[in-house]
Order: structure tokens, then C-alpha cells, then sequence
């Protein structure tokens, strides 16, 4: 993709909101770096005596303590290498192609994976031969991969995606089976609130919680239709097929959603992420919608005690459909273009490979590593997903082959939905006009 192409996709592709998770917050730091070459072999050395600076551009504020401990700690091991963390979140797609499209691409900077991971291969190195891609579990790197073949993505973390619950607040209104179905949830909703219990935390203000709910709604229609959530994604980039083919969507996900605003805690376009775990950690709802493993930090830290269980969304009257999803949405991109791309890849290969690296993401991040001999980190929903996974299979990361751009309008129309200003027709009908507008990077 040329400049010229993506300044012409830039109009309608800047995103208001941040890329997927947590809290917002700017930071600038200092540390180090060092490993790799773009075309030359891993272990090819660097000058370390020569002075490096690299500046990293991130969208993931929840993380800055973990990304400033990793620097400081490279910074023992190459001491000749800075590393200037800029991390921000309510603007940072804006500010990524602004500095894009002015040739200040920053030496790393994050995106979506999926689809954006072709979205912006001219300016990403190729990691496919480099120890880091190695090291990367199967799905992940799948993730990581452009449509060529090419790793050009570093996971930022493996992620889960869930619909969370109080286990104790379940208990209380004598639920002993977390909902399946469609029908069990109601029959939940209905014992909730006979003690008083608000079922639902949401965060209808951000756009980006919407994707997270609506992919296992995807899944559970590809499965209906017999095909991949691939499959069934391009087919709708495609103008091949509509929501009324596909009753799950039509039917049950604004089901879903028009259930969780009627249960839910009040004024939902005002609640925003932080607001919505602030509400399910202090025991104000049962469940929580469109969050993942990021918030169980952030919700313990409210109430350390919290007792919290994980389960896929009741899509429908078929069990097997509620299911976990897991893998990795975010990634970080070296510019291929940058002085200092063979430091940064040999940065990056030290913290994918290295005992530190290893144990920075469970240990450190507290995140589910997204890479193989990685121990798992101490938290209650990465051990539980393990237990879930031995005997269920884990649900399609879907929201990777749309893009992000695709999924903020996504995410803008059903705000309107719920809040009035167009009906579920009128939603559907522009969600499937821009899933062609917006839905492919080869668009």
C-alpha cells in the first residue's frame, strides 16, 4: 500500500476512540532496548557502544508500568540503548497516521492484529525468520501473520475474551449453573433480580466493547451456517450475505443487547470502561459485558477478595455455542523504515526469548503470554480458562478479520441503537454497508 493509498483511506479510517482495552493516560519514559536485523540474521550483532534511542508508541495505558519495567531491565543488558515510551489512548489512531502520513513513523507503534496487520505492512519489518516469531504460540502468530505469509506483528499480549459474573452474586440468588442458553439466562436475570441484584455492568460509551461482544454472537453463526468465522466475515466484506441470513444475528445478538440495557445499570452511554468495572467490582451487577482478561487487575484492585468467574456469552439455545475466546488482538509494529530497526528487532527478540521475557508476562504484566514455555500469570481467569479449555474448545477470534475502522462505526451505530436514534433495521442496514466499506484492508 502506497502513502497516497493510505492517506485516501485515512479520511474515513482515523478512529476516535483507542485501540482494544482499559483506562487512558499519556506517559514518556526512558530505557533500553537491543537484538535481530530486518534482512539480516538473528544473531547479528550491534555497536554496544554506540549511543540508540528508540522511540516506541503505544495504545495501551494499563500497561505502562509493565512496559517501563521491561525497559529499565533491558537497559542492564544493553546500557548504550534508550527506549521513549509516548503511550496514549483517546486519540492514538488519529496521531498514528498523522505521524504516518508527515514520515515520522514511530520505531514501534501498535495496532490491531488481524487485518491490520496488512492494513500497514509497507511500513512494518519482516519478523518472519526472527527467534521472536519462533517463540510465538501457533494461534498467535497466526494472528501476527499478513495474507502473504509474513510474521510483521509482535503480540502485545495473549488475550481472553469473556462474559464475566460475581460468583458470589450468582450464589446469593441461588444460581448454581452459569447460563448456556438463551433461556437459562433469563431464567438467571429473573432470580437476580428477585434479590435485588442488577444483572448487568456495561460500557456502552466505548465503541470497542461492542466488537468484543458481538464476535461470539459471529461464531455461533458460522458455526449455524457450516464455516469458519473467517468464512462468514469475508463473505459480508463481500455483500454475500446479510444479517436476515443468519437468525443469531438478526435475532439474538440485539436480543442480547436490548436484554442488558433493560437489566442493566443505569444510563449504559454513560458508562464508560473504567465506570463499568468500578460497578461489577463493587458487587453493583452480576455480570460484566464486552471486557476480557485485562480487568481482572483493575477489579481486584477495588476489591481485593472478589470472587470472579469467566463463561462465553448464552448466543443461543445450543450450550456448545457459549464459548471462551482467546488469542491475541493487539500488536506492537517495528517501522521497517527506522535508523534503528536492527536494534529494535534485537530488543524484541531479547523479550520473547530470554527467562526474563519469559516470565515479564505473567510475573510482570500479569497478561497470558503469548508465546510457548511461558508460565501463566497468578490471576483467577487465566487458571479458570485453562480448566475450561480441557474439556471445551475455545471460540474464533473474529474480531481479527475485521478492521478497526469497520469496527468503530460498528460500534457508533448500535450506540445509536440503544440510544434511539435508529432502529434495529436501520442499524443493520449501515453496520452491512460499512462492513464493505471498511471490512478489508484490500478495500
Amino acid at each position: 500500500m502506497k502513502v497516497k493509498r493510505f492517506m485516501a483511506l485515512s479520511a474515513s479510517m482515523l478512529l476516535a476512540g483507542g485501540l482494544l482495552a482499559g483506562c487512558g493516560g499519556n506517559n514518556t519514559n526512558n530505557a533500553a532496548n537491543n537484538t535481530g536485523a530486518t534482512n539480516a540474521p538473528a544473531n547479528t550483532a550491534t555497536d554496544s557502544s554506540k549511543p540508540v534511542t528508540i522511540n516506541m508508541f503505544t495504545a495501551s495505558p494499563e500497561y505502562t508500568d509493565a512496559f517501563n519495567a521491561y525497559i529499565a531491565e533491558y537497559k542492564k543488558v544493553k546500557p548504550n540503548v534508550t527506549i521513549n515510551l509516548e503511550i496514549m489512548q483517546a486519540d492514538y489512531n488519529t496521531v498514528l497516521k498523522s505521524k504516518i502520513a508527515a514520515g515520522s513513523t514511530p520505531d514501534v507503534f501498535q495496532t490491531t492484529a488481524g487485518g491490520d496487520i496488512d492494513t500497514f505492512a509497507e511500513y512494518s519489518a519482516d519478523l518472519t525468520n526472527e527467534p521472536l516469531a519462533g517463540a510465538m504460540t501457533d494461534a498467535v502468530r497466526s494472528n501476527m501473520t499478513s495474507s502473504d505469509g509474513k510474521v510483521l506483528g509482535l503480540p502485545v499480549k495473549g488475550n481472553l475474551f469473556v462474559l464475566m459474573y460475581n460468583k458470589k452474586l450468582l450464589a446469593d440468588a441461588g444460581i448454581t449453573e452459569v447460563p448456556k442458553t438463551t433461556a437459562q439466562l433469563d431464567d438467571a436475570i429473573t432470580k437476580l433480580e428477585a434479590k435485588k441484584i442488577t444483572p448487568f455492568a456495561n460500557a456502552y460509551k466505548e465503541w470497542w466493547v461492542w466488537k468484543h461482544i458481538f464476535q461470539h454472537f459471529v461464531d455461533a453463526a458460522a458455526t449455524d451456517a457450516g464455516m469458519d468465522a473467517k468464512t462468514l466475515v469475508g463473505k459480508f466484506i463481500a455483500g454475500d450475505t446479510t444479517f436476515k441470513d443468519h437468525p443469531v444475528l438478526y435475532n439474538n445478538f440485539f436480543n442480547f443487547i436490548d436484554t442488558t440495557v433493560k437489566h442493566g445499570t443505569d444510563k449504559p452511554l454513560e458508562r464508560d470502561s473504567n465506570a463499568e468495572v468500578s460497578d461489577f467490582a463493587l458487587g453493583k451487577a452480576a455480570f460484566m459485558t464486552g471486557k476480557g482478561a485485562w480487568d481482572e487487575e483493575a477489579i481486584k484492585k477495588i476489591t481485593p477478595d472478589f470472587d470472579l468467574g469467566i463463561a462465553g456469552y448464552p448466543v443461543s439455545d445450543k450450550p456448545e455455542q457459549a464459548q471462551i475466546i482467546t488469542g491475541a488482538d493487539q500488536a506492537l509494529r517495528i517501522n521497517k523504515d527506522s535508523a534503528v530497526a536492527k536494534e529494535t528487532i534485537e530488543f524484541f527478540n531479547w523479550l520473547y526469548t530470554s527467562e526474563y521475557g519469559k516470565n515479564w508476562f505473567s510475573t510482570v504484566a500479569k497478561v497470558i503470554p503469548p508465546i510457548k514455555d511461558a508460565p501463566m500469570p497468578d490471576l483467577q481467569m487465566p487458571k479458570e480458562m485453562v480448566e475450561i479449555l480441557k474439556t471445551e474448545k475455545s471460540g474464533d477470534l473474529s474480531v481479527n478479520y475485521s478492521l478497526d475502522t469497520f469496527h468503530q462505526k460498528f460500534g457508533e451505530l448500535m450506540q445509536a441503537y440503544i440510544g434511539g436514534s435508529k432502529s434495529k433495521d436501520q442499524a443493520i442496514d449501515e453496520i452491512q454497508k460499512a462492513w464493505i466499506q471498511f471490512g478489508s484492508a484490500e478495500q
